[in-house]
């Protein structure tokens, strides 16, 4: 019987070597599967500095994961068939996220299996113990973008109360204010996006490595949200402040975003440093190297059954890669997309000449048609902007789409209400938006016209568009817009153009529906 044993000495190694094989090709597939997904999100990293910070998510994940090596030798792997619901619920989300082209959907759902692969076929205990390194990948997904307009208002809000607490004089217009000494406008940069983005990702991994109590961790977690909002709200009223003071020769150009980020620098240092007073790392280490002498390593756990091994592994890879399969599927089979054509809109409403100079900030649109009519008296203007199967970064329903750009806007947009309008014996909800530029005041109201339903809200829209796609395997739809120009009271405007639209709303929605024909 020894000398049986001593006739395979290379059998364990070999046995390492197939499950660690085996393992890293589970691990890799999501990768090989969504490649796509992979590099948009890495895309997105290169081209906006508010998620540069992802390059090194996946580096501090496998740095934490080494630092539990001599833990992880001595665990046996286990596959937990369990998690394969979930991986497969994730490869649905991103075909739905697919189908509805909601990125962030699809870069959630992609990062999600990673994690999911590894509870799957590492096992339960594994995994527990790899849980925050395995969950600070979901930090790599770029989002925040939704946080940045009620940002940029509890930013204007916190500058223009500050200010008037300090006794200077403010005249506000959306998030525009005056002061004695210039002009201010709360854009996107100053937002503090950036900073919270930040101090969540660095606030959470500190409090993994400091603290080992849950609740500490979590309160910690919650003050690196809290604190970078009124350090933000604080930074942009000290930035006014220095302008002011200094005869607006200070903090207006490049140094005011160097002396926004030295402001939050020192914000964080001293969260971090007061953090680390109830730090538990440390203590809890010293006392255990008082109570225990030097503890024995661990032995290796025995490699998995392969009879168990690959089964799971086949069935992650079946799970994990169904999805874009079938999304490839639908790809081949799909017709070319015939060109959109928008004729003009034959209203009851007289034609009128053209009188405003605008163009949303949305991108380039399959076709387009914008037309100015006379009701109620007053000019009253309409845009189309049509989209069918549109280049990739083109969407008719996204955060970036705007009805003023950001940077150098030649109309501004003041502010943006919700709308319910009695149209004829019809309801229509809508946004309103106050916009502000050359020539005086414009109220614009826009929504979005899909498969023939009409929506103002962003997450119905991507769900009508999904719900297309399944029917129609279509993604048509148009931003529609109406505006007129008002001086002091919006009130004659609204009129005149519930006016148009009670007698040539069905006009416009005949003239896109023209086109679905044709899809």
């Amino acid at each position: 019987m020894e000398q049986g044993l001593t006739l395979n000495p290379a059998r364990p190694a070999r046995s390492y070597a197939l499950q660690a094989l085996l393992i890293g090709a589970v691990l890799l597939f999501p990768l090989l599967a969504y490649f796509r997904t992979a590099a948009s999100i890495v895309n997105i990293w290169d081209s906006s500095g508010t998620f540069a910070h992802g390059y090194v998510i996946l580096p501090i994940s496998l740095w934490l994961i080494w630092g539990r090596r001599d833990l992880l030798r001595s665990m046996q792997v286990a596959p937990w068939w369990p998690a394969l619901p979930m991986l497969a619920a994730c490869g649905a989300a991103w075909l739905l996220g697919e189908m509805g082209d909601v990125q962030i959907v699809r870069h959630y759902a992609f990062v999600a299996m990673l994690p999911l692969s590894a509870l799957a076929i590492l096992g339960l205990p594994i995994a527990r113990s790899l849980a925050f390194p395995l969950g600070f990948l979901l930090f790599a997904v770029p989002f925040g973008d939704v946080f940045i307009e009620p940002l940029i208002g509890m930013t204007a809000n916190f500058t223009v109360d500050a200010l008037i607490a300090t006794g200077i004089p403010v005249f506000r217009e959306g998030n525009n204010f005056s002061i004695p000494s210039g002009n201010w406008s709360v854009v996107e940069a100053c937002s503090g996006v950036r900073y919270l983005i930040s101090s969540v990702t660095l606030g959470s991994l500190y409090a993994y490595l400091t603290y080992r109590t849950t609740w500490r961790r979590a309160l910690f977690i919650v003050a690196s949200i809290i604190v970078p909002i009124f350090a933000n709200g604080a930074r942009a009223y000290l930035i006014v402040m220095i302008g002011h003071l200094s005869g607006m020769t200070l903090a207006v150009g490049v140094d005011h975003l160097i002396y926004g980020w030295i402001f939050f620098g020192i914000v964080m240092f001293l969260l971090f440093w007061i953090g680390a007073i109830w730090r538990e790392d440390t203590a809890s280490a010293t006392a255990s190297a008082v109570v225990v002498e030097a503890a024995p390593a661990l032995p290796d756990a025995p490699p998995a059954p392969m009879a168990k091994l690959l089964p799971a592994a086949l069935a992650i890879v079946a799970c994990v890669g169904l999805w874009p399969a079938y999304q490839y599927y639908l790809e081949k089979t799909a017709a070319a997309p015939a060109p959109v054509v928008l004729n003009e809109v034959v209203t009851s409403a007289p034609r009128g000449p053209a009188f405003v100079d605008w163009t949303p900030a949305f991108p380039k649109a399959s076709a387009e048609l914008q037309q100015f009519h006379t009701a109620d008296g007053q000019p009253v203007g309409v845009k189309l902007l049509y989209y069918r199967k549109p280049p990739p970064g083109t969407k008719l329903i996204t955060t970036t789409n705007r009805l003023s750009p950001v940077e150098a806007p030649v109309w501004r947009t003041v502010s943006t209400i919700v709308r319910d309008e009695a149209i004829g014996a019809r309801g229509l909800r809508l946004r309103e938006s106050d916009m502000s530029g050359p020539g005086g005041k414009m109220l614009v109201w826009h929504w979005y016209w899909i498969d023939g339903s009409t929506t103002s809200n962003d997450y119905v829209g991507k769900l009508l568009q999904i719900r297309q796609k399944l029917l129609h395997a279509s993604d048509d739809g148009a931003a529609v817009m109406v505006f007129a120009h008002y001086d002091e009271n919006p009130e004659p405007a609204r009129v005149a153009m519930r006016a148009f639209l009670k007698g040539d709303l069905a006009a416009i929605e005949a003239a896109l529906a023209a086109n679905t024909g044709t899809r």
